[in-house]
């Protein structure tokens, strides 16, 4: 099944998809996220073909979430970094993270926490509004075009 091509679509929500592909991008994120560096780090972490990781790290590296880097010549290897990108990727997992545990987790509870080492407390992420504080929910909240929406732009913008 081939995917649809949203990078150009009117809506940041839809080009973040498209560029977070699947699946497999998610979880490579991650496991960098959790400290992957070396090709055989994501591959144990997440039992992935290399075939399937190389072509996932060569995107991810294209778009600029992931820096490949050399780290011995003989023979060439790379490690895997994330990018200030790759690094603001981090809230959506933890939104996911909260997400399946609330609606995912099994009777034994959920197979991970999120321990926020500034406070040294375990914690649940909540996406809030950046200038009230409040947490958003979605009978609260509308949507209005932006400057970078096609209604937005005058008829000289668009030839």
């Amino acid at each position: 099944m081939s995917r649809t091509d949203t990078s150009e679509w009117p809506c940041t929500i839809a080009r973040t998809a498209d560029l977070l592909g699947d699946e497999w991008d998610l979880l490579i994120v991650r496991q960098a996220c959790l400290g992957a560096r070396r090709f055989e780090d994501f591959r144990a972490g997440l039992g992935i073909g290399r075939n399937v990781l190389t072509n996932h790290l060569n995107r991810l590296v294209e778009l600029g979430v992931l820096s490949r880097q050399p780290y011995q010549e003989r023979p060439l290897r790379h490690h895997y970094r994330l990018t200030d990108k790759g690094r603001d990727i981090f809230p959506i997992l933890a939104a996911m993270a909260a997400f399946g545990e609330k609606w995912l987790s099994g009777p034994e509870g959920a197979p991970i926490t999120l321990h926020h080492t500034p406070c040294g407390r375990d914690m649940r992420p909540e996406t809030v509004c950046g200038h009230c504080g409040e947490a958003l929910h979605v009978r609260e909240t509308r949507v209005r075009p932006g400057p970078g929406h096609a209604s937005s732009m005058s008829d000289t913008d668009t030839e």
